[in-house]
């Protein structure tokens, strides 16, 4: 593995794939946002989509929009990290960028639910570069209270949507514990600290280090 960074500069510790988890509503995207704007040189993992793009996106940096045969073709060579179907529509991460990232040594973002989190786990399981790179974190409100409370702030939801919304949610939760790392949302500055904390105790420890001492 290339043990220098973006810059070509070498760095003091092996790539990371931070995978980010949370249920509908618990603010993993906004959490991610944070994170990807503090570190530049990080990239986000673009997902491969068959929905058609929306207005202002842009194949390649939003997603990348397939038709459905190339898609199946994709996910029938095992070309996904992880992949699902929503609302009619096929999303799945491209497995081979997120391995030549970790290859070039830049650091990876994943947003992903808590099955395509299980997903990711199980082929890091099988993937020594995978194994070694993944962070796992999970984000969530700390009840299902004060989870109802965003839902409705946002407004976007029927309250027979708000309900099946919330049930999937408990469900979600209970799989914290098959996180590495677990953040009760509190505020965004506050859930950004505890996640570059995160990163931080990640890059300093033994098994990543590229470290040799000079002269």
């Amino acid at each position: 593995m290339n043990n220098s960074g973006p810059d070509g500069k070498a760095r003091l510790s092996s790539p990371l794939l931070i995978l980010i988890s949370a249920p509908s509503g618990g603010g993993k995207t906004t959490l991610c946002q944070h994170v990807l704007a503090r570190h530049p040189d990080m990239a986000r993992a673009v997902t491969c989509t068959t929905r058609p793009p929306r207005p202002g996106e842009i194949d390649g940096r939003d997603y990348y929009f397939l038709d459905d045969a190339s898609y199946a073709q994709r996910l029938a060579s095992g070309g996904f990290l992880e992949h699902a179907s929503v609302y009619k529509h096929c999303y799945g991460i491209p497995k081979n960028e997120v391995l030549d990232k970790l290859g070039q040594g830049v650091d990876v973002l994943l947003n992903v639910d808590v099955q395509g989190a299980a997903t990711v786990c199980a082929r890091a399981a099988e993937d020594p570069a995978l194994a070694r790179a993944l962070v796992t974190v999970f984000l969530t409100p700390s009840s299902l209270a004060v989870l109802e409370t965003r839902l409705r702030r946002r407004g976007a939801d029927s309250p027979e949507e708000l309900a099946r919304r919330l049930g999937v949610a408990r469900q979600e939760i209970a799989q914290w514990r098959h996180f590495q790392y677990l953040i009760i949302s509190t505020t965004v500055a506050e859930d950004v600290r505890r996640m570059e904390a995160i990163i931080d105790a990640e890059r300093l420890r033994q098994s990543r280090s590229n470290f040799t001492l000079d002269g």
